[in-house]
């Protein structure tokens, strides 16, 4: 299988450049990097572990 390259974006709220990107293209990872310094390296968690997280800082 071939690996699926990244669809890197930003949050439509964030006004700066001091946030992170988010790649969720790949049913089975969502990579998240720091917009300020792409290449200082990213981190991949589960779907079902990105989704809980959103909703979690949604009610904050």
């Amino acid at each position: 299988m071939q690996p699926v390259a990244p669809n890197w974006r930003t949050s439509s709220y964030t006004g700066t450049e001091n946030c992170v990107e988010v790649a969720d293209n790949d049913h089975e990872k969502v990579i998240v990097r720091d917009t300020k310094d792409r290449g200082r390296g990213s981190i991949a968690v589960q779907p079902v572990c990105w989704a809980a997280f959103v909703d979690f800082a949604k009610q904050r």
